[in-house]
This record gives C-alpha cells, sequence and structure tokens, in this order.
C-alpha cells in the first residue's frame, strides 16, 4: 500500500491512502504562495483543523460547505465555522485525549504547547486550546501533525504510546505572512526553531521527519531555516536511521513502508 502527502504550504496537507483522504489546515485563498484554489480539491473523508489561527484555519469553511465534508476541532473552531454557517451537525469537537472517529477515519488529538483565539462576526473574541493530531491512513503508517507547537517532554510519551513514524514538523516561518503582522521587535524563530524541531522528531522517535511551515524556500531565510532542521535531524537520532525530508510548496511525496519517493509538483 501507499500513502501520498501533499503539502499545501504552511501546515497544510492532504493525506491519501487506498481508503482515505485526509485534509489538515487547508490555508491556500489567503497564502501568496497557494499551489492550487481551494476549490480544486477532491471531498476528503475529514478535515482536521488544529487551531484558529488563519494560517492554520484557511479555507476550512468553505471547503466543508462546498463538499459537505465533515471537520475536527477544538470548540472555538467550531464557533468559528458556526459563524460561517457550517452546521454543528457537520463538525465534531474534540480536545487531547479524545479520540475519535469521523469519516471512517480515527483521529487521535495530542498535546500542542501554543495557542488558539480568533475573533467572531460579532466583534466576540474566543479562545480555545489547540491541537496536534496523529492520523493512521494505512495500517503500519502514523502521521503525527504537530499543529503549531513549542518543543516539550512529553513529545517522549506520544511517541511511548502511539508510535508515530512520520512527523510533520514546524521549523520555519513564512516571511511574507511575517511581514503582514505589526508586532513590536522581531520575530526570531517559529514555535519551533529548527534545532528544537529536530530534536523533537528524537523525542518521538519518527522514522521519518518533514519539514513543516513554510512557503517560499526562494526566500534565503525560509530556505535557511529548513537546511538547518535537515541538517540537525541527524545530530540528534540516536537510530541512525531517520530520514529527514523538506518539500516544495505543492509537491507530493509517496510513503511505502518506510521507504519515501520524492513526487513532483501539481
Amino acid at each position: 500500500m501507499t500513502t501520498t502527502i501533499r503539502f499545501l504550504g504552511m501546515a497544510g496537507y492532504e493525506i491519501i491512502s487506498d481508503k482515505h483522504r485526509i485534509l489538515i489546515d487547508p490555508f491556500l485563498s489567503g497564502s501568496p504562495h497557494a499551489p492550487i484554489h481551494h476549490e480544486e480539491l477532491e471531498r476528503p473523508d475529514v478535515i482536521l483543523i488544529t487551531h484558529a489561527a488563519y494560517d492554520h484555519y484557511g479555507d476550512a469553511a468553505a471547503i466543508a460547505a462546498r463538499t459537505g465534508a465533515p471537520i475536527v476541532c477544538g470548540n472555538d473552531v467550531k464557533l468559528m465555522l458556526m459563524d460561517e454557517g457550517i452546521p454543528s451537525t457537520q463538525i465534531h469537537p474534540t480536545i487531547w485525549g479524545i479520540v475519535v472517529e469521523v469519516g471512517g477515519v480515527i483521529v487521535r488529538p495530542v498535546e500542542s504547547h501554543h495557542w488558539s483565539h480568533a475573533r467572531l462576526k460579532d466583534g466576540q473574541y474566543i479562545s480555545g486550546v489547540p491541537m496536534g493530531y496523529i492520523v493512521e491512513p494505512e495500517p503500519g503508517v502514523r502521521i503525527y501533525h504537530c499543529g503549531d507547537t513549542a518543543i516539550f517532554g512529553d513529545m517522549k510519551l506520544i511517541s511511548q504510546l502511539y508510535d508515530p513514524t512520520i512527523g510533520l514538523m514546524g521549523c520555519a516561518n513564512s516571511q511574507d505572512l511575517l511581514a503582514r503582522a505589526n508586532f513590536a521587535g522581531r520575530l526570531l524563530t517559529g514555535e519551533m526553531s529548527p534545532r528544537e524541531a529536530a530534536l523533537a522528531s528524537e523525542f518521538l522517535g519518527l522514522k521519518i521527519a518533514v519539514a513543516s511551515h513554510y512557503l517560499d524556500l526562494s526566500n534565503p531565510t525560509e530556505r535557511g531555516e529548513v537546511e538547518q532542521f535537515l541538517a540537525a535531524v541527524p545530530e540528534f537520532d540516536t537510530t541512525g536511521k531517520r530520514q529527514a525530508f523538506y518539500m516544495e510548496v505543492g509537491e507530493t511525496i509517496a510513503v511505502e513502508g518506510e521507504s519515501v519517493r520524492r513526487g513532483i509538483k501539481v
């Protein structure tokens, strides 16, 4: 069996196996480097949203409205979706530890050290609990999507309990999106620095560590962060077998057991 993983930019992925089509954090229409329009995506079995940030929530509501696909998310994201007209019966709110089966896909939410907050149309501010997810698109292929998180020691517990094989590891930041922010000072790292993401890959016991959370590898800062991650993964690897990959936005990789075949841009 083969599982394919298509990178949509930032933390957006389409995961396809013989049995499942899973969409995670589909940020496309607001992205300056989107490889496709969200209307080009086929109906997923389930949409997973890690938290309320615009570059993760993305086009979830529009895709759900068009396809009728069910959504798994935190309760704050549920309120955002309902604010955009998605019926509550199409949404399954959850939190760390509450495993659900939606659209035939078993979804395991896991801890994330981050924040999740947004503003509804009536001006009300809401906040909730961010999540990572583990999904198993085929037997033996367990994909961990970290959402946005800082490194934390209990990633070792996630490894012990759930044994993820592939990690989509946030190690960079889009410079285009940072330029939109109106913050005092400047951001020096993402939620995990490249070295922290590499060490997190060791904590998680990954077989395959994939760089994530960027948009434009022609930007020297983003490329540099990804290259630092790729270089640091073997430094922390106590198994001597961990593979480290990056993907161009729009690229697909095919996973067959523990082997990875690079795809082509869509």
